[in-house]
């Protein structure tokens, strides 16, 4: 470990850096200036330098990119690490640790960064036309990644920066404000086109083009995506000296690419106006990257490659030179931790922090249809009072903790309306001014509300990694008054006047803010803390893009709490599993060599979603049908049904009854085995077993087709029964096996009585039980690896009471789930198919090999409230 003595040498190089060639140069002069002082340079004041030097330029080393991440196409090696002269990267670095990163963030940022920019075009040569893609997560930090990609891009030679930063003023002003603090360390040797004032979009250069670059300088335009912006910079690259265009090496970063930059136009040979603009204006510049920046992906990985069916005429947006993803950062979670993944593993519950709306509270808040959107008034409901009641008690909590200077948020998003927008803060803000004075006095029904909620959400938060909430209701009480009186009400959508809308600029800033897709796109809401959400979506871009409730809450992870309705909920469970199968392709295509133009992104359809705008998946086509190498399991049950519920158990029954002998299987346990098990007996099984309709993954038509296309490679199966060593025995027989040992499987507590949700039926080690292998990963790929090359299908018997396991006693926590009461024990079935994920299967993808298929239905507007039309 170094001494403060050669840190804070350290940090003197880092900081001086930019003013001299090498490290040496600056450590020079650093001793010249303290002996022209008067500080006495001794021994060890001379050797602390010297570690100094070493540690500063080691940190500046050329290192081996590994790219474990990326699918790239085959290119030159030209970069591999900030180097000693790097002085933007060396400022920027120095500065992250002044804003508290610690060292293992900084060295990830480093890694990553270091990543995508050797995956640009090498800004030594004259011409190069580079395209790629970054796939990150929502409200993960993507923004940093992009500073550090200017900041080591432009230390490599690239003088100019344009960015493209959302489609809105409010984003474009966010995101220069972050580049201005973040990268512009040395303003003198920047030159802007833009700035954070409202006005200060780009506009035309007065003399027409862009000037002739300086050597270690750079010109930086942040800009919205809007076609007459575009159009200006277009116009001033046409009208720049040619003399000048040959020394520019462009950098153009797409933030948020997926929104507005992919063309959406119906016709095949028909671009939108800022598609078109984007292209036009790449076509002018001789030496440039595009690099889009998104944690929905989905659009682009439609782009038609080759839109003439020609290799050579690549569409210009298409990630043809690579797509990398993002690792994901430590501290950070998003829809996999919020909603849960899809295994029954101890420890794989999700955060208890979604709150159910009831069923009828929908109504009360939002209209049932446009014509009614201006007549319309929400109601206060109580998932409401709640939410606004808990928010007060975060932000007294948080001030408990010292975090008084910091933003408090809280996020309404019910309607895409506008003018609900307005009554819904009109609602918030009096019903908490009504009822302010009882608040701060302690006394009346609210007060008893504030202690009910405070109680019950202590209660129910997560144990685990010590998240506990340790502060006693008195905390709350305390810092109430000065919560209340500084709360604000901001709204923000497309027509509220500047004066009115969210600033995170100035004063620490505690709101509830009510808006609509100008805060489900790209917009930080700064220490999010609760959110209530009844916007929904039936494009899976859209709605990822609407969490705004991912990311850090660096000291306050215990508290955010997520009110939402049971169905929304859902969906977002199965995008998280779909987020995760994107960047397991990308990972997979990268370790077999493969490139953007060799392999298709697929994308998996989740029946009654689209996956992006219709327009978009113009390109798009659904590949056959396959569950090669997939795992599928029932995790929703009709189970107040005694007809279903018994003839899914008689289903099962008549199975176990011709499966043959059964094997002891090799897992232990009490669990069952039936080795070469034909496969008419599994289909007889499945046709027979009802399928809740409420899976949105698992349609009993597609399995049978599927077993039906590929019965020659399914001729024989393994059938595992998996129960307990020892339980509740059911109350039926289960076919020659006579009654057996059911397994508890509660379920998600839950306003609606049509279904169980028990989120998760099958354990990794379940896929075992006809194998003896133990696996390298602990993931379900890893699991698989050690399974034989034969489909195996495992039945579950259900308990039919199946109680919730007792938590609080052990962590204070009630549990989340409730009783399951079914009609009578439940059979579900899980099914692990042999082989690797292919390209097929209920997914879509483009044809890298052919031209694309013909259009689609025209879809919504995706920037319909934007232009104000809403």
């Amino acid at each position: 470990m170094s001494s403060p003595q050669i840190q804070a040498f350290a940090t003197q190089l880092r900081q001086r850096q930019v003013n001299y060639e090498s490290v040496e140069e600056t450590a020079a002069a650093i001793r010249t200036d303290a002996t022209a002082i008067g500080f006495d340079f001794g021994s060890a004041q001379l050797d602390a330098l010297a570690a100094a030097v070493g540690l500063v330029k080691a940190e500046f080393q050329e290192v081996e990119i590994l790219r474990r991440f990326s699918v790239l196409d085959k290119r030159e090696e030209w970069y591999s690490g900030p180097r000693p002269d790097g002085r933007h990267w060396s400022a920027l670095h120095e500065y992250l640790k002044t804003k508290g990163w610690n060292s293992d963030t900084v060295r990830s940022l480093d890694s990553a960064s270091t990543e995508v920019v050797s995956l640009l075009g090498n800004p030594t040569s004259e011409k190069f036309d580079c395209r790629g893609l970054v796939v990150g997560y929502v409200q993960s930090g993507k923004t940093a990644n992009m500073t550090a990609v200017m900041a080591k891009a432009v230390d490599a030679g690239y003088n100019m920066i344009i960015v493209l930063g959302g489609v809105t003023n409010k984003l474009r002003k966010q995101t220069q404000d972050r580049f201005e603090q973040d990268v512009l360390r040395h303003r003198g040797l920047w030159q802007l086109y833009t700035t954070s004032a409202a006005d200060g979009d780009f506009v035309q250069p007065p003399n027409g083009g862009f000037v002739m670059p300086s050597p270690g300088h750079a010109q930086l335009v942040v800009m919205k995506k809007e076609g007459s912006r575009l159009r200006q910079l277009r116009k001033t690259f046409k009208r720049t000296q040619a003399a000048v265009k040959r020394k520019l090496r462009v950098l153009m970063i797409d933030d948020e690419c997926d929104q507005a930059s992919v063309n959406s136009a119906k016709g095949e040979f028909d671009m939108t106006k800022i598609n078109e603009e984007i292209r036009r204006i790449l076509a002018e510049i001789p030496a440039v990257s595009y690099v889009g920046y998104t944690a929905t992906p989905f659009a682009n990985v439609f782009i038609n490659p080759y839109p003439y069916g020609e290799e050579e005429a690549l569409d210009d947006l298409y990630p043809r030179d690579f797509i990398t993803a993002l690792e994901r950062p430590e501290g950070y979670f998003g829809a996999r931790e919020v909603f849960g993944g899809d295994s029954a593993d101890e420890g794989a519950e999700e955060r208890d922090m979604i709150r159910h709306l009831e069923m009828e509270e929908p109504a009360l808040l939002q209209p049932a249809s446009m014509k009614d959107k201006e007549s319309f008034r929400p109601q206060m409901t109580r998932s409401l009072e709640n939410a606004i009641l808990w928010f007060l008690c975060t932000c007294a909590l948080r001030r408990a903790r010292g975090q008084a200077d910091k933003h408090m948020s809280m996020l309404v998003h019910s309607s895409p309306f506008v003018r609900q927008h307005e009554y819904m803060s009109d609602l918030i803000r009096n019903w908490i001014e009504d009822r302010k004075d009882d608040l701060i006095a302690g006394a009346g029904l609210v007060a008893e509300r504030l202690r009910e909620v405070f109680e019950d959400e202590r209660l129910r938060t997560a144990a685990a990694r010590g998240a506990h909430i340790l502060e006693k209701f008195e905390a709350v009480t305390e810092s109430l008054p000065e919560v209340l009186a500084v709360m604000t009400y901001p709204v923000e959508n497309g027509e509220t006047e500047e004066d009115f809308r969210l600033d995170y600029t100035g004063d620490p800033v505690t709101c509830i803010v009510v808006g609509g897709t100008v805060l489900a796109r790209g917009l930080t809401l700064e220490g999010l803390c609760v959110s209530f959400f009844l916007r929904t979506s039936k494009q899976y871009d859209t709605l990822l893009q609407m969490g705004r409730w991912f990311g850090y809450r660096h000291g306050y992870d215990d508290l955010p709490r997520l009110w939402t309705t049971e169905d929304l909920a859902s969906k977002f469970r199965s995008l998280a599993v779909i987020e995760e199968e994107i960047r397991s392709d990308i990972a997979m295509y990268r370790e077999n060599d493969l490139t953007p133009r060799e392999f298709a992104v697929r994308v998996r359809a989740i029946p009654g979603m689209a996956i992006t705008a219709a327009t978009k998946m113009k390109h798009a086509h659904r590949t056959n049908m396959s569950f090669a190498g997939k795992h599928v399991q029932t995790i929703r049950f009709n189970h107040t049904d005694p007809q279903v519920v018994a003839g899914n158990w008689k289903a099962a029954a008549k199975l176990i009854d011709v499966a043959g002998t059964a094997q002891p299987p090799k897992s232990g346990k009490g669990d069952v085995l039936f080795e070469n098990v034909p496969l008419s007996a599994v289909r007889k099984f499945i046709a027979a077993t009802d399928i809740s309709e409420e899976h949105m993954d698992l349609k009993q038509a597609y399995l049978l087709e599927y077993l039906d296309s590929a019965a020659a490679s399914l001729s024989e199966w393994n059938v595992g029964l998996v129960q307990p060593a020892s339980g509740t025995r059911s109350t039926r027989p289960l076919g020659k096996l006579g009654a057996v040992v059911t397994l508890r499987r509660s379920k998600l507590k839950s306003e609606n009585p049509r279904y169980a949700d028990i989120k998760a039926l099958m354990s990794k080690a379940d896929i075992l039980i006809d194998a003896d292998c133990k696996p390298e990963k602990d993931d379900w790929s890893g699991f698989k690896e050690c399974r034989p090359d034969k489909p195996l299908l495992l039945l579950y018997p259900i308990d039919a009471l199946s109680e919730p396991e007792e938590r609080k006693a052990k962590s204070g926590k009630p549990s989340s789930r409730e009783s399951l009461n079914a009609a009578g024990d439940l059979m579900g079935f899980g099914i692990v198919f042999p082989g690797q994920k292919d390209r097929s299967g209920g997914y879509f993808s483009v044809d890298i090999d052919a031209q694309a298929v013909e259009d689609t239905e025209e879809g919504p507007d995706e920037l319909a409230e934007i232009e104000g039309l809403v």
